[in-house]
């Protein structure tokens, strides 16, 4: 395969992705497996994802606030909950062998097809005004740790503790969300840089097509709707998971 098409499928891919991250969550089981398709190491795509990662929040925070969706003290506050436990998290990653990534990954995507499958129909909510619950902030530590070691599905972490302990609606909860996480990513991706675990080359074509992805996403969040993208989802997360764990 030409690096040229490899390019190619990796900006459309990333596109893909940051329109799903945006909306939903996931994306990142389409960009984490197609990068080891492509050739890289499990660790280096990874770190490579988190480039893309990091400008499709940033796009994505950037068309909320466009739309005058923004609340960035509590989205800030909620962000240094999850910092510590993105850093750990990406330390804890760099050290995993690259089989035993793969198997992690490829159990985690198919636990994501399940959570695609079978959670309800997600109903929008009016902000309430009662107190968030305490269990708020121990929660982004935990989703922190789990974003930075591996981000897939972090999205979906990232809706449930904010819906149902933040109490707000679906719109804000997912205006939140990709601040929270861009603020992580700083620091989960400046560990992968250090430990070399970077492909610039993919990591900005996939970056410039998550941009892209991200700022879409972000407009058809404010209108509604995610539900046309499920299924192109969910098949491309078993065929690569699949393949991850080599069940053929």
């Amino acid at each position: 395969m030409s690096e040229i098409l490899k390019l190619g499928i990796l900006f459309i891919t990333g596109a893909v992705a940051g329109f799903i991250n945006v909306n939903a969550g996931g994306g990142s089981s389409l960009t984490l497996p197609v990068m080891i398709f492509l050739g890289l190491d499990s660790s280096v795509a990874n770190g490579t994802n988190r480039i893309g990662i990091l400008t499709q929040t940033f796009s994505s925070v950037s068309s909320f606030h466009k739309h005058q969706y923004h609340d960035f003290k509590i989205s800030f506050k909620l962000a240094c909950f999850a910092l510590p436990g993105a850093i750990a998290g990406a330390l804890v990653s760099v050290k995993l062998s690259d089989d035993a990534f793969q198997k992690i990954l490829g159990v985690l995507m198919i636990g994501i097809v399940f959570s695609i499958i079978f959670s309800s129909k997600k109903k929008d909510i009016q902000s309430q005004n009662s107190e968030p619950s305490w269990w708020l902030y121990p929660a982004m530590i935990g989703v922190g740790f789990y974003g930075g070691f591996i981000q897939v599905g972090v999205g979906f972490l990232l809706m449930a503790s904010l819906y149902y302990l933040l109490k707000v609606n679906l719109i804000r909860v997912n205006m939140h969300k990709v601040f929270i996480v861009f603020i992580y990513t700083i620091p989960a991706l400046m560990v992968f840089v250090i430990t070399d675990n970077v492909h610039w080359l993919f990591g900005i074509v996939l970056a410039l097509g998550m941009a892209v992805g991200g700022w879409w996403g972000a407009k058809m969040a404010v209108k509604g709707g995610e539900k046309i993208i499920r299924i192109v989802l969910i098949v491309a997360i078993v065929i690569m998971a699949v393949k991850l764990l080599g069940i053929f």
